[in-house]
């Protein structure tokens, strides 16, 4: 039975670098939605109740969750492409960064459940962006 190169790529990741990596996303995500953009990302969800509220567990857990899946994807990724350098997972970064992640955060937005859609879009996308390119920097210097 054939096996599929993919799979292979996975076991030689750097785990701790995705440990790493993943942390530093959560910390951004937890500054830019708790401190930096609390009232605006609020105001675009139409949710303005929930400010200085403390995010149940889910809120937590969830967006960590997802973080683990990206990180992993862009290590399997990266290495089955051969971005190697921190200038190239930059690269790499803002293209999947915009090219996926804004993209698709400003179609999920475009729903009858965000009041806002753009506003949210503006609110969301950068930090997907930022966060991708400190996640693909990470892999990259800890390869």
């Amino acid at each position: 039975m054939e096996t599929c190169p993919m799979f292979e790529l996975s076991w030689s990741i750097n785990w701790l670098a995705v440990l790493l990596a993943n942390l530093a996303l959560t910390a951004l995500g937890a500054a830019w939605f708790m401190a930096l953009f609390a009232k605006p990302y609020a105001t675009a969800l139409g949710r303005t109740d929930l400010a200085g509220q403390k995010p149940r567990p889910i809120f937590i857990a969830g967006p960590f969750v997802c973080g683990v899946v990206l990180t992993i994807t862009n290590a399997v990724l990266m290495r089955s492409f051969g971005v190697t350098s921190v200038s190239s997972a930059l690269v790499f970064g803002f293209i999947t960064g915009v090219g996926y992640l804004a993209s698709t955060t400003f179609n999920v937005a475009i729903n009858p459940n965000i009041p806002r859609p753009l506003f949210y879009g503006v609110i969301n996308a950068p930090f997907f962006v930022v966060g991708n390119l400190i996640n693909c920097s990470i892999l990259a210097a800890m390869q």
